[in-house]
């Protein structure tokens, strides 16, 4: 198998993602209605009507985004004859995208994901007072410089890594004052951008402990199956399948980097050669080309999609 099935994280969200698929198939449809019942609301109004700063909350676009994922799987399934179990030699998802790729390969329910999922945005939210955490993008630095500078502008507070996106684009997260410190640091570093991002918390980083305690009581609550396709783990860069570490690194990623520059290196070096992103946004295919030479990848997200991601598949399979 030379095909990976890849999961979307927050900041790839749209108002009206998820909805021509979900109103040209049924099976598609079946998973928004599953999600609202889950979560007691409707998600999907939000989803599909916005307003945008709505679907932004933590809380509403990770079960959003792990909807739009799960609905366009099932799709691939049903229209393109796609199985987790046959086709994908891993799964993997970026932060939230980790839980959507659990959700497809059968290790959690949707409804027990869609609520995990409003948990973990509104403990990560309420985790740190706003304002008083940040996160950075530091472009143009490898992840051993990024971590440097990183290190360097703590000065005792927090500021560590948070995501090794790959193609010399590594974010820090921690305290406000030393990510601001961070950020004028890279610039000395050889960092070609450095600058502030539009997020509502310091995600991924110590800081988030509050949100790690929640988040291992809730995991505690739910069954966790063996994924039908290895999981690609973002704190590890490793595949694993046993449900109770996959409960461990699920807790550990909250406050842990997510390595994701180092998990496609590891699905690549396992013989993968396509990556499908499933859900919205193209964020990880363009990451895909800069991580591993050869490698394509491949975004499904809409009813135009679905033709030429099977024709992807049929390739993979013919490699």
């Amino acid at each position: 198998m030379t095909a990976a099935f890849t999961f979307p994280g927050q900041g790839s969200q749209a108002v009206g993602m998820g909805k021509a698929l979900a109103d040209a198939f049924p099976v598609a449809r079946a998973v928004f209605d599953e999600v609202d019942a889950a979560l007691g609301e409707k998600l999907t109004a939000t989803i599909w009507d916005g307003p945008a700063e709505t679907l932004q909350l933590t809380e509403n676009a990770q079960p959003a985004l792990m909807a739009v994922s799960v609905a366009t799987l099932r799709v691939l399934e049903a229209e393109a004859g796609f199985s987790v179990g046959r086709d994908a030699a891993f799964v993997a998802g970026h932060s939230l995208g980790e839980y959507s790729a659990l959700a497809a390969a059968g290790s959690l329910t949707i409804s027990d994901t869609a609520r995990l999922l409003r948990t973990r945005g509104l403990a990560m939210q309420k985790a740190v007072p706003v304002g008083a955490g940040a996160m950075a993008a530091l472009l143009g630095l490898d992840y051993e410089a990024a971590m440097a500078v990183a290190a360097e502008a703590a000065q005792g507070q927090v500021c560590q890594a948070a995501n090794d996106n790959g193609g010399g684009q590594v974010v820090v997260s921690g305290d406000k004052a030393a990510v601001d410190r961070a950020v004028e640091i890279a610039k000395t570093k050889g960092a070609k951008r450095a600058m502030l991002l539009p997020v509502s918390a310091p995600f991924h980083c110590k800081l988030m402990q509050p949100a790690a305690d929640a988040m291992a009581e809730a995991l505690a609550k739910v069954t966790i199956k063996a994924p039908a396709a290895p999981l690609v783990s973002n704190v590890l860069a490793s595949a694993i399948t046993d449900p109770d570490e996959i409960r461990r690194r699920l807790v550990e990623q909250v406050t842990g980097t997510v390595r994701w520059r180092e998990s496609v290196a590891y699905m690549a070096g396992q013989g993968v050669t396509r990556f499908f992103e499933i859900g919205a946004g193209k964020v990880l295919s363009g990451l895909v080309k800069r991580i591993a030479d050869g490698a394509v990848g491949v975004s499904v997200g809409g009813p135009n999609d679905i033709a030429a991601a099977k024709d992807a598949l049929a390739a993979a399979k013919q490699a």
